[in-house]
Order: C-alpha cells, then sequence, then structure tokens
C-alpha cells in the first residue's frame, strides 16, 4: 500500500514555486496586454478607414474639385487610403521624399494628373497650368529652330573684315594688294613636270638596256685570263 501511494505521489506534478507562479503571472499579464494593443490598433484601423472613406466620398461629391491632397501619413495609413480610393473608383499617387514626410494627393478620373504635373509634384512644387503651356511653347519652338537649321545646312561663315585692310597700317594698302596678287597658288604643286623627270625612257627600253648590260657582263666573264 505504501509502495503505491509512494508511485502515485511521484508520478504527480510538483506545485509551482513562488518563482514559476510570479513568471506564469508576467507571461498572462504581457499576453493580455499585447491583445489589447492589437484591438486597439484594429480599432483604429477601422475607425480610419471609415473616416477616410467619408472624405473621399465628400470629394466625389464636391463638383468643385478636380483633386484633393491629404496630410502626412505612415505608411500603414496610406495604403488604407490607396485602397480606399481604388475601391471608388478614383486615382492616387504618393509623393514626398521621407517616409514619415510622404503624402498622398487623389484625382478623379477624368482630371488625371499629366506627366509633368506628376514630375512638379514629386519636385515639391505646385503646378501651373500656364507656366507648363508656356513651358510647352518654348520647348516646341527650340525643336522646330533645330529642325529648320538642320534643313538649311551648315551656315557659312564669313569673315567680319579683309586682312588687307587688317594689315594696310604696316605694310600700306598698295603693297598689301600687292602682295595678294602675287601669293597665287602653284596649280603644278605636288604634280612633277615630265621634263624634270630623271628618267623618260618607256618600260620596254629600259629593259632592253638591262638585258643589254647583263648580256655584256657575262661574256666579260667567260674571256680567258691571261697571266
Amino acid at each position: 500500500m505504501a509502495d503505491l501511494l509512494g508511485s502515485i505521489l511521484s508520478s504527480m506534478e510538483k506545485p509551482p514555486s513562488l518563482g514559476d507562479q510570479e513568471t506564469r503571472r508576467k507571461a498572462r499579464e504581457q499576453a493580455a496586454r499585447l491583445k489589447k494593443l492589437q484591438e486597439q490598433e484594429k480599432q483604429q484601423k477601422v475607425e480610419f478607414r471609415k473616416r477616410m472613406e467619408k472624405e473621399v466620398s465628400d470629394f466625389i461629391q464636391d463638383s468643385g474639385q478636380i483633386k484633393k491632397k491629404f496630410e502626412p501619413m505612415n505608411k500603414i495609413e496610406r495604403s488604407i487610403l490607396h485602397d480606399v480610393v481604388e475601391v471608388a473608383g478614383l486615382t492616387s499617387f504618393s509623393f514626398g521624399e521621407d517616409n514619415d514626410c510622404r503624402y498622398v494627393m487623389i484625382f478623379k478620373k477624368e482630371f488625371a494628373p499629366s506627366d509633368e504635373e506628376l514630375d512638379s509634384y514629386r519636385h515639391g512644387e505646385e503646378w501651373d497650368p500656364q507656366k507648363a503651356e508656356e513651358k510647352r511653347k518654348l520647348k516646341e519652338l527650340a525643336q522646330q529652330q533645330e529642325e529648320e537649321a538642320a534643313q538649311q545646312g551648315p551656315a557659312v561663315v564669313s569673315p567680319a573684315s579683309d586682312y588687307k585692310d587688317k594689315y594696310s597700317h604696316l605694310i600700306g594698302k598698295g603693297a598689301a594688294k600687292d602682295a595678294a596678287h602675287m601669293l597665287q597658288a602653284n596649280k603644278a604643286y605636288g604634280c612633277v613636270p615630265v621634263a624634270n623627270k630623271r628618267d623618260t625612257r618607256s618600260i620596254e627600253e629600259a629593259m632592253n638596256e638591262i638585258r643589254a648590260k647583263k648580256r655584256l657582263r657575262q661574256s666579260g666573264e667567260e674571256l680567258p685570263t691571261t697571266s
């Protein structure tokens, strides 16, 4: 009987010590706080989505508004707003370099922004349609002038003054004119006249002379030598 009771008691878990009880209590409290925070975060997201849905709905009903800029938001809030805008059938973009300073702008479909307008927002500039139109016209005018210049070909550059007049105070006008007449290009430059050539024979004549010299040299080698 005693052995049976001892085996039963040994198989049972020991009662938790004071330290184990404290650890378990803290773990339960931490889990409860975490669950509460998660519920609060979930509730905040729900409330934020409802507020964005209300603002987007008011924006759609306001015929005088074609775009709307929101205050900077964190990444989660921007994601929720983009989803609300997509469901509503609008267009949205995020702008701003710093993640904490990024904001969302929404547009009605019929007033979707152009690439130039988006570039202005990305550079932190306000969009001015009038200035953009002037810039576009200037760009088209510059392109048109370049095309006309390309069709006309390279421009002929004329000297601003005659070199004879430039140096007339040094050598006199008469001397400058005489020097200009004397400075004429040699038309035969680079070409040697026939009269100046050293050898005017034809190829055949030159070859016959070479053969004759060769036969003469061979006949001289064959003559007997005298002692």
